[in-house]
């Protein structure tokens, strides 16, 4: 086998076996160890000089011992080889897996009904292959999924879906940006209602009134909503804007997702107050969420 591998092949593949052992049995799984441990590395290095002076002495032993032979040995040896790299070579192992057939009438077997002749058709060794391949492969799937219990896939499908549901929360409460109407949820700690408070003062307080009571605007207090309560809806109505025509602007252009979160939340908790001067409801009264 070693003649019939280039030794530029030959090498890395034995070197990269070498390391990925090295690599399973000491690496932690997430990093490797010779970043760790910048000492394997020199070991890696080592195991590689070693490979190719190993390769070059071999070589130059091989041609030391056939210089010592005389003539006719060397011719034996030379044939010996080369039939050897006839017999595992690619292209004889290609020819045995796809035999081609004899001719019909060398196939014939001795029995024959009413002019039907039977034939001794054999499959090519590569269907055998693989058709035995498949029955190796129907044990092992048998005892992993039946035997030893094995996830199946809609199991696989659930795990999967529950830790992307968690990559995603984490993600949502690393970015806070990506708040939308699907996601919001109310806030109830006081600072972040006292921030939604500030700005519903700066941005809101025209049409709707210091306390929520409502002007040009609807009361924000009482339990109609034009468009429904709860903070979704109201995180919908200040990101993208009321009725069109007639009612409130999108103010997703000037504020970020956090601040229209902390805004809602703030409108939420004036539910139940009671303003200086409100406004007659409009809407319908909304039952929650």
């Amino acid at each position: 086998m070693r003649h019939l591998i280039p030794a530029w092949i030959r090498i890395p593949v034995i070197f990269l076996i070498i390391v990925s052992i090295a690599e399973y049995f000491i690496g932690t799984g997430e990093q490797y160890a010779f970043i760790e441990q910048p000492l394997i590395l020199v070991i890696y290095l080592v195991a590689l000089l070693f490979l190719i002076s190993a390769e070059i002495i071999l070589a130059a032993i091989e041609n030391i011992m056939f210089k010592t032979l005389n003539a006719e040995a060397q011719d034996r040896y030379m044939r010996a080889r080369q039939e050897r790299l006839d017999r595992l070579s690619l292209k004889n192992w290609f020819s045995q897996m796809t035999y081609s057939q004899p001719e019909e009438r060398d196939l014939e077997l001795d029995h024959n009904y009413d002019g039907i002749k039977e034939l001794d058709n054999k499959l090519p060794p590569w269907w055998l292959y693989t058709f035995y391949a498949t029955i190796i492969f129907g044990f092992g799937y048998m005892a992993y999924y039946h035997i030893l219990g094995g996830d199946t896939q809609e199991m696989e499908f659930r795990n999967e879906m529950a830790a992307a549901a968690l990559a995603v929360e984490e993600f949502r409460k690393n970015n806070p940006d990506l708040i939308n109407a699907d996601n919001v949820t109310l806030l109830t700690d006081e600072a972040q209602i006292d921030k939604g408070r500030s700005l519903y003062q700066v941005s809101c307080m025209a049409c709707h009134a210091v306390d929520g009571g409502g002007g040009i605007g609807p009361n924000l207090t009482d339990d109609h909503w034009i468009m429904g309560g709860g903070i979704k809806n109201i995180y919908q109505v200040i990101s993208e804007g009321g009725r069109a025509g007639k009612g409130m602007i999108a103010w997703k252009t000037a504020l970020n997702p956090l601040e229209i979160q902390q805004i809602s939340s703030y409108i939420v908790s004036l539910q139940g107050t009671v303003p200086a001067a409100p406004k007659d409801p409009e809407g319908d009264i909304w039952a929650g969420e």
